[in-house]
């Protein structure tokens, strides 16, 4: 994995102007033809980044063909991952995650460090949190609070760059934060149960606040979305612009996971608009709208989503990967995405809020759904469905990380038509 830079961001889009220098001169001395830059999701330590970066780069060098120097760039920006949630870097049999005791979920030192990193301007909103959670009263005014204080966590201030990049498909703030909380709490304690944790189909304490510990996870991933937008438009955009201008030469392949789809997508709205150095886009399990790249919207003709038209920014493919086996997408990313003041029925929920990594890119004219291993269309956008190696995984991301796989590799490659050995 060499020649390989990172890039570091800060939670406004600011990057390390040290690193972005040496990459500009790095990829130039280092006579680099295709520039592989990977971003990952959440994650609470730079090290997990890492360890994903080097397994997904890993079969790269041999796929390679004569006459191409591959780069790579790791993109670090400040998410958060719960101690319970699978690393993409590793099997998830061999994962350690914290197991909940047994009067329900409390907030656990791992994930109350994380919570600290990401959010180190809210300590003493974090401590209530705590204390909620581990006292797990009965008592509904206890929710209603733990409620407030989600909604308090995640609040930005008014100069903050990142309270314009929440919505993909619609402006307003999730009904997850906004409604009643003992019956968001309720609505997530079911969806867990569904996805493999019936345990929370206990007493009515358990249940409310282990759906309450669901509020506060998704409620910090509503935060890190918006972060991951601004992160791409305001920085890793301008950055690939810098790039282009310095050596015109380097063909750009960006490759996203998650909250990290996001993030490069985002990205393509934040280049130069002549800019024609980004050779193709990958989505792996991309946690963000399937609308988003829509011109209008189904539900909404006068509308369409955030990104629509800025595929036309890539010059080739722009690729989502997706898998009907990732239960966080498919179950928990609808619930936490509906807007406040939105009237779609628990039955149609998935089709207006679901995710682009859930079953790929939809309401886009002339999008070509293929599956894994077929031949990869050099323009427009594409689905692949990636479910044959896109799988494992347990409770709550099902296969969400699971996206270490040459054959994914493989479809980047396909996607900026680098020459295969």
């Amino acid at each position: 994995m060499e020649p390989y830079w990172e890039l570091t961001f800060d939670a406004d889009g600011d990057v390390d102007t040290a690193q972005r220098e040496e990459l500009l001169s790095g990829a130039e001395r280092e006579r680099v033809t295709d520039l592989l830059v990977l971003a990952h999701g959440w994650n609470n330590e730079q090290r997990d980044a890492r360890q994903l970066y080097r397994r997904f780069f890993a079969p790269c060098p041999d796929l390679s063909g004569a006459g191409v120097r591959l780069g790579y760039v790791g993109v670090l920006w400040p998410a958060i991952r719960f101690a319970d949630e699978p690393i993409p870097d590793f099997d998830p049999s061999a994962t350690v995650t914290a197991a909940a005791p047994p009067g329900g979920p409390v907030l656990d030192a791992a994930t109350r460090r994380a919570l600290d990193r990401a959010f180190p301007d809210h300590r003493a909103t974090l401590d209530r949190i705590a204390e909620l959670l581990a006292e797990r009263s009965e008592v509904p005014s206890r929710v209603y609070e733990f409620g407030r204080h989600v909604r308090e966590l995640v609040s930005l201030r008014e100069s903050s760059p990142a309270r314009h990049f929440g919505e993909d498909t619609g402006a307003g703030e999730p009904a997850m934060l906004t409604d009643d909380a003992v019956q968001v709490c309720e609505v997530f304690a079911a969806a867990l149960a569904e996805n493999g944790r019936p345990e929370l189909f206990g007493s009515l304490r358990k249940r409310l606040w282990g759906g309450a510990h669901e509020l506060l996870r998704q409620g910090t991933y509503y935060a890190m979305k918006r972060r991951a937008g601004a992160v791409g438009q305001l920085g890793l955009g301008p950055a690939i612009g810098l790039l282009a201008r310095d050596v015109p030469t380097v063909r750009v392949h960006l490759i996203g996971h998650s909250f990290g789809a996001r993030l490069v997508s985002y990205a393509l709205r934040g280049m130069p608009a002549d800019v024609r150095t980004v050779k193709s886009v990958t989505l792996l399990q991309g946690a963000f709208s399937h609308y988003a790249f829509a011109e209008r919207l189904p539900h909404d003709k006068g509308r369409g989503g955030a990104l629509h038209g800025m595929q036309k920014r890539i010059d080739g493919p722009l690729v989502s990967c997706y898998s009907h086996f990732d239960d966080a997408l498919g179950r928990l990313y609808p619930l936490a995405s509906k807007l406040a003041g939105d009237s779609t029925g628990f039955l149609n929920l998935w089709e207006r809020w679901g995710a682009i990594g859930y079953n790929g890119i939809r309401s886009v004219e002339g999008t070509k759904r293929i599956k894994l291993g077929e031949k990869v269309p050099t323009k427009g956008c594409v689905s692949i469905d990636a479910a044959s190696v896109v799988r494992r995984g347990g409770p709550p991301s099902g296969a969400h990380s699971d996206v270490c796989h040459e054959e994914l590799a493989r479809v980047v490659f396909a996607a900026g038509r680098i020459a295969f050995a």
